[in-house]
């Protein structure tokens, strides 16, 4: 009974490992043809971005993805600075993030107090990422937001097996020293284009909010749960829902 208790164990992680692999592979195929299809629609874009303002036409940026590793990233004992805990874990894989630049080039330079990402505990409580009037946007750039078409580009990341069509949105390595204990469980998961925070107020949702979404997407995922996902996305990007 053991032996094939076993036998029972392993026929089904490789099933679920192969499901896993045929799912990805589903994922990069399709977002290859959104790319193609999107080709026009892209050019298009580019040339609109490049125009208005100087810059580079995709934005890249340091994204933390997926940690398979065991227990990793979550805070014991000691309380060590931000500093440190970035050093000794940022939560997953980091990687190249994709999207159309919506802000001004020298952003960092104009507004240097939106990127020092240093907040104390009842800040986190109530922080908000989203700003309706954020200043560093280029006129396009407000208006790439609030379509979601500045999106886009993050299919190259699908094709290249960073993130999924569905998953939590992934997380700049400066924010992963706030989230707390059971909180990184958002990580064990690949991320993805879109979620169930982003079909749950996007912009409108807290911090704190977000990270609870997406901990619930983490614990109740599922492929009807993703589709619902897909179709809900369709209906708030028409509404532009929380888009700014």
């Amino acid at each position: 009974m053991a032996g094939l208790d076993r036998m029972e164990r392993e026929t089904s992680a490789l099933a679920g490992g192969l499901g896993e692999v045929v799912q990805l592979a589903v994922a990069r195929v399709a977002a290859a043809a959104c790319i193609v299809l999107s080709l026009p629609i892209l050019f298009v874009l580019a040339l609109v971005v490049k125009l208005e303002s100087r810059g580079p036409v995709l934005f890249r940026q340091t994204r933390v993805g997926i940690n398979r590793r065991r227990g990793a990233g979550e805070r014991t004992g000691s309380s060590p600075t931000g500093v440190e805990r970035r050093k000794r874990d940022i939560g997953g894989k980091p990687f190249s993030f994709y999207k159309f630049r919506t802000m001004y080039c020298d952003a960092r330079k104009r507004f240097p107090e939106l990127y020092r990402y240093e907040y104390t505990d009842a800040q986190i409580e109530s922080l908000y990422f989203k700003m309706a009037d954020d200043p560093r946007l280029t006129p396009v750039g407000r208006w790439l937001r609030s379509s979601t078409l500045d999106e886009l580009p993050n299919f190259i990341n699908v094709v290249k097996g960073d993130m999924s069509w569905v998953g939590p949105r992934p997380e700049i390595p400066e924010m992963v020293q706030y989230y707390r204990g059971s909180q990184r469980v958002k990580f064990s998961v690949k991320p993805g284009v879109t979620g169930l925070a982003q079909v749950s107020g996007r912009g409108l949702l807290s911090f704190e909010d977000t990270v609870s979404r997406d901990i619930e997407y983490v614990e109740t995922r599922s492929l009807s749960t993703n589709l619902w996902i897909l179709l809900q996305t369709l209906k708030v990007t028409v509404l532009r829902v929380g888009a700014f």
